[in-house]
């Protein structure tokens, strides 16, 4: 745990009690604060009695105690409108964070020579992945890593600082709305597209929430900047006017230029010493398929070599990554048939990333509906052999879908498994793939992608294979 000490003596509400509000609480607590927690949710409110804490209603005290609200991310802060506790923080000066701000106040108590590293990853597609393989990297070659923020464990629940310490950090829009002081040493941007709109308003709003992360840093950080969308081009642009050449790195899934790194077919190129020359073959990451995995790739050699690891030991590091449940994940191979777990894909700009990994696919599409639908996701539609959708985006995705590619309501997950394994075992295509890739959110039928993917997992596991579905893919 890090104990929190800058509001020692004084009474901070922490609303929404799921794992990071618990830590967030008890790490508080620690640093000697009062703290008056709640969660409307009588389930998560148990929870955190059975972590040792004692709910007080928010809805129901005086607020004019309360000198700050540390607020669970996914709670609205500004849009569609702010959330009743954010009004009430409002009314009384208190400021909105969260505990990722904690945590850059927890930072700014160490001496500057003992401070840890702090490496921020952000963007809308390959957070996960990139944040994990950065962290694999820096704990393969002897450095002492914790990974958190948006993956695994709660930031506040992990290691205390102490010198030497790498604190890998991916960060959502939503997370970075809160913080205010977080000096990341390297921060990397690696793509953006629209998301999260009804949380920010508007595409602009999503954006300079992740440009944040940049402006935080002080003078000496680092930034690596994927410029394949113009967007961040236009930014990585921007951020070289204000900081010397050597600060500020591009990375690229297919462009090539003088200085950063890049990746070009099956090879990553490192080209920040002198020459360019190729250091990772893809080949030897099969964790790790696809161009947006490349990009991934880019981004990580460029952030742990500006730590000071080698191209050579970052490498070798990288062959050995084992992926992310949930993103691409190979469940099974059942009657010569391969089934996936892309449950991470939420939007369709992170499901046409697996679409275009595969030749021939029976790919399960739906959930809560996205701005943009499909249209992102449609450049693949000819490796895909049919489309089986589900949940509340049923309806909406078939009008998209119709006439473009052939499709199956299914209404649930299980049924859209069901159908098209039996379609694939019936059609005995070689190397055909059941992709749950599903370009939506999860929250009409799962509590989250994870639960989401693990159903998945769960379904594949009780299929029956057809005495005659080998012969048939043979």
């Amino acid at each position: 745990m890090i104990p929190i000490h800058a509001y020692e003596g004084r009474r901070v509400a922490v609303f929404g009690l799921g794992r990071t509000g618990i830590a967030t609480a008890k790490a508080l607590a620690a640093g000697g604060a009062d703290v008056s927690c709640w969660d409307d949710s009588e389930a998560a409110r148990d929870r955190a009695v059975a972590a040792g804490l004692q709910p007080d209603d928010l809805n129901r005290r005086d607020w004019g105690d309360i000198a700050a609200l540390v607020l669970s991310p996914g709670i609205p802060l500004t849009h569609p409108k702010p959330h009743r506790m954010v009004e009430l923080a409002n009314s009384v000066g208190a400021p909105v964070i969260g505990d990722i701000e904690l945590f850059a106040l927890a930072l700014r108590d160490v001496p500057e020579k003992r401070r840890p590293k702090v490496i921020g990853i952000t963007g809308t597609n390959g957070k996960s992945t990139t944040t994990a393989l950065i962290g694999h990297i820096l704990r393969e070659t002897g450095r002492k890593t914790v990974v958190g923020g948006n993956i695994g464990d709660a930031i506040l629940a992990q290691d205390p600082p102490s010198p030497g310490l790498h604190y890998v950090l991916e960060l959502s829009s939503y997370q970075i709305d809160l913080t205010h002081s977080l000096a990341c040493d390297v921060a990397v941007l690696l793509n953006i597209t629209p998301d999260h709109i009804d949380r920010h308003g508007d595409f602009d709003g999503y954006f300079r929430a992740k440009q944040r992360l940049f402006e935080m840093q002080a003078p000496s950080g680092q930034a690596v900047i994927g410029i394949d969308d113009n967007e961040t081009a236009a930014f990585f642009s921007r951020l070289r006017q204000t900081r010397r050449e050597e600060q500020v790195v591009p990375i690229s899934s297919g462009r090539v230029f003088a200085r950063g790194v890049y990746a070009l077919g099956d090879r990553v190129y490192d080209a920040l010493d002198t020459a360019s020359h190729p250091a990772v073959d893809l080949k030897r990451a099969p964790a790790l398929p696809g161009r947006h995995n490349a990009q991934n790739v880019a981004a990580a050699l460029a952030a742990v070599r500006l730590l000071g690891v080698s191209a050579r030991a970052a490498a070798e590091a990288i062959y050995t990554f084992p992926g992310l449940p949930h993103r691409q994940e190979s469940v099974a191979t059942l009657g010569g048939i391969r089934f996936v777990n892309d449950s991470k894909a939420t939007n369709a700009e992170a499901a046409i990333q697996a679409l275009t990994c595969y030749d021939s696919i029976r790919w399960i599409v739906g959930g809560r509906a996205k701005e943009g639908g499909l249209k992102a996701a449609m450049g693949a539609a000819g490796r895909i052999a049919r489309a089986y959708l589900i949940g509340e985006a049923e309806e909406r995705f078939a009008g998209e879908l119709d006439g473009q590619i052939p499709f199956t309501r299914c209404g649930t997950l299980e049924a859209a498994v069901t159908a098209a394994a039996r379609d694939a075992w019936a059609d005995g295509r070689p190397g055909e793939v059941v992709l749950l890739s599903p370009a939506a959110a999860s929250f009409d039928q799962f509590t989250s992608y994870e639960a989401r993917g693990d159903a998945f997992r769960t379904i594949v596991s009780g299929l029956t294979v057809p005495d005659d579905a080998a012969e048939h893919v043979s």
